[in-house]
């Protein structure tokens, strides 16, 4: 008779190792988002049109901590600076061209009522011969200026002072020149250095086209004041570094006086641009407060 086995002897039951306590990852501090700086001035109504007054670009590393805050983040200059001035003319346009996306980033950086004047290519004006620039024209128009919508102010067509005044070529640049596009009204202005622009001939042909010829306060470029456009276009360039304001004040009188009879015809634009190009943001800013 087989022996009976003896029971197995029990198992005992095994708990469940604890898992280990995770240490806790201290919880990301999420950056607060940078604040839209307020509006700035407006541009002043005195006749028939509107004064604005600004600048030429916005990038320009000695404006730290003179204009710019010294913490301002280079990519909100243009934010900033909007909203200090009431235009700007942007000027990297003679030099390249941008995509769509640029000219949109730079309508939405901006409050509303401020507007850009945009300098054309230069391959469109450094040319012997201007009626040959239509490819270059519709080059520079198409690149995106319609997505500024009504931030676009006037167009700078400006020439070299070695560009003398030639009847015959410069009416059919002119005609070359459109009137609008994707339905956005075109303004054009010229900046001519040469004195043989100085002719009754030059003032009829931008009449007829309405262009305005850019008025200059320089010593080597011709300052020609002739209403030939239902705008006026200045560009002020005697800034001096030794004067806080870049010009004196009794300048800065002259041109309100000045601005305000052009704006008796339409809307002014007026831009402070070369001299000593670190007081032109503060120029800017005392003729806005005189206005």
């Amino acid at each position: 008779m087989p022996t009976a086995k003896k029971p197995a002897p029990k198992k005992a039951a095994v708990k469940p190792a604890k898992p280990k306590s995770a240490k806790k990852a201290p919880a990301k501090t999420a950056k607060p988002a940078a604040k839209v700086l307020p509006a700035g001035p407006t541009a002043k109504k005195a006749g028939a049109g509107l004064i604005r007054v600004g600048i030429g670009g916005w990038t320009f590393e000695p404006w730290r901590g003179v204009f710019y805050p010294a913490d301002l983040s280079q990519k909100r200059e243009l934010e900033f600076a909007s909203r200090q001035l009431t235009s700007i003319e942007i000027n990297g346009t003679y030099y390249s061209s941008f995509k769509p996306a640029s000219w949109s980033k730079w309508r939405d950086e901006t409050p509303e009522g401020f507007v850009f004047a945009v300098k054309a290519s230069r391959y469109c004006t450094n040319r012997r011969v201007l009626s040959d620039a239509k490819e270059s024209i519709e080059r520079f128009i198409g690149q995106g200026l319609s997505m500024l919508g009504d931030r676009l102010g006037p167009i700078n067509w400006q020439f070299m002072a070695t560009k003398k005044f030639d009847p015959e070529d410069f009416g059919k640049f002119l005609a070359l020149l459109p009137k609008e596009v994707d339905g956005l009204p075109l303004r054009h202005a010229l900046e001519v250095r040469s004195p043989t622009f100085k002719d009754p001939r030059f003032y009829d042909l931008a009449r007829r086209h309405n262009a305005a010829i850019i008025f200059a306060d320089d010593d080597d470029f011709p300052e020609i004041d002739e209403p030939t456009a239902n705008f006026t276009y200045a560009r002020l360039m005697r800034t001096r570094e030794d004067v806080k304001a870049g010009y004196p004040s009794v300048d800065l009188d002259r041109w309100v006086k000045r601005a305000k009879v052009w704006a008796k015809r339409g809307d002014v634009f007026a831009y402070f641009i070369s001299g000593a190009k670190v007081r032109a943001p503060a120029a800017a800013q005392e003729l806005i407060a005189r206005l």
